[in-house]
């Protein structure tokens, strides 16, 4: 049975997810047009007519995600008046997203640095709003904290969320539940 074509990738996803692997994997220096133009089954010149160039992938592919992430966040964070509600939702779709894109982790720990000054720029801006969503929420479900102990919160708790590309010891499954049960755990403890 075929899938329907919108549940396909489109061309310009493939090149990013397979530069996104190939990244993780070498480097963004270490990964060349030719390569990726590979792992898509075209040729690297080809490339151009997505792309104008290696840095214009990581660019799209960082500042896409975090762009992702903070829309995804506000909606959740929107979505209920519940602040331990809006907490699960945040810490569940987090955990999603680590267990399902560690190459973009991968990447964007090692590479981010590899990004123009104003892409990076624009994807510290929006990490940085993604962040204040969050302690927004837990100032809501712990009013007995600070916002500089629920930002450091936050933060120790998306570090320990975005390990997951180095943890390879559980099926997702288990990940999930042992992530979501540490996450919940450290925000409200």
């Amino acid at each position: 049975m075929n899938e329907p074509a919108s549940a396909r990738p489109s061309r310009r996803e493939q090149i990013l997810d397979a530069a996104a692997r190939l990244f993780a994997r070498y480097g963004f220096h270490g990964v060349g047009i030719d390569d990726i133009g590979r792992a898509v089954g075209i040729s690297g010149p080809a490339l151009y007519r997505h792309f104008r160039g290696k840095d214009a992938m990581l660019a799209e592919m960082l500042t896409g995600i975090s762009d992702q992430l903070l829309d995804a966040g506000r909606s959740r964070a929107a979505a209920t008046a519940e602040p331990l509600r809006a907490l699960d939702a945040l810490v569940r779709r987090h955990v999603e997203f680590a267990l399902t894109n560690p190459a973009l982790i991968s990447v964007h720990l090692r590479d981010l640095d590899s990004l123009a000054a104003e892409e990076r720029q624009r994807v510290r801006e929006a990490q940085r709003g993604y962040v204040e969503v969050w302690v927004e929420v837990l100032v809501r479900a712990r009013p007995e904290l600070d916002a500089p102990t629920a930002r450091a919160s936050v933060h120790a708790v998306l570090g320990l969320i975005n390990s997951t590309p180095y943890s390879k010891h559980l099926d997702t499954t288990a990940m999930t539940g042992l992530l979501h049960r540490m996450a919940m755990a450290a925000l409200l403890g």
